[in-house]
């Protein structure tokens, strides 16, 4: 049985996960990286991506994380991020509107449209779309 470390996923608003794990993998900003109990000490930053996260059970666990910090420590991960969901929080109905909104934004192109907070908008939509399709 594969020694577990402690995982906090937290957002501005509230506590997303708090639980140990046997492993966490993350998107960060230089590419995704993975941590079991013992890894050296490190602190980096987070891209918009997907979390992924073995429970103590051996179960995959999945999240949407939008942007932030991780800090590894050789038995806890803490994530701080924008924000981020669960797979199973995740409203794909909501999504799909969001993502529709951000593509008419970005189609249309007029002179007050902030063209890069529709591609981030479009980009979390997809994301979330695609987190909770997979199973």
């Amino acid at each position: 049985m594969a020694e577990k470390l402690f995982l906090e996923v937290v957002t501005p608003q509230k506590l997303i996960v708090s639980e140990e794990a046997e492993i966490v993998v993350a998107p960060g900003s230089e590419g995704e990286f993975g941590v079991l109990k013992g890894h050296t000490t490190f602190l980096t930053s987070l891209k918009l991506g997907t979390l992924r996260y073995k429970d103590v059970n051996g179960k995959e666990r999945v999240l949407f994380t939008n942007c932030g910090f991780a800090e590894v420590l050789p038995d806890k991960v803490t994530i701080l991020a924008e924000s981020a969901e669960r797979r199973k929080d995740i409203d794909v109905k909501r999504a799909t509107k969001a993502k529709e909104r951000a593509e008419k934004r970005l189609a249309a192109k007029t002179a007050d449209t902030d063209l890069v907070r529709a591609e981030i908008a479009l980009k979390r939509s997809i994301q979330r779309i695609n987190i909770k399709a997979t199973k």
